[in-house]
């Protein structure tokens, strides 16, 4: 997936759709680790959710279902 940056005041901004920070399970507001490793940037939330292996399939259907042009479009 390809974003661009935005100007926000005197800063850039990456701005990460809903079905991204769904997956993450971040909401507005939410907190993030960023690393840089092998110059690439990683973000990840700092309280990952643990969530059992059945509760994240089905979550990951109801996204793909609700979201799938979303996804098809960012897979471009």
């Amino acid at each position: 997936m390809i974003k661009q940056l935005r100007r926000v005041g005197n800063s850039q901004a990456l701005i990460l759709v809903k079905p991204i920070l769904e997956l993450l399970g971040l909401e507005e507001n939410g907190q993030v680790q960023l690393t840089i490793q092998n110059g690439n940037l990683i973000v990840a939330p700092i309280f990952p959710r643990v969530v059992p292996q059945e509760a994240l399939e089905k979550h990951l259907d109801d996204v793909m279902k609700k979201r799938s042009r979303m996804l098809k479009h960012l897979a471009e």
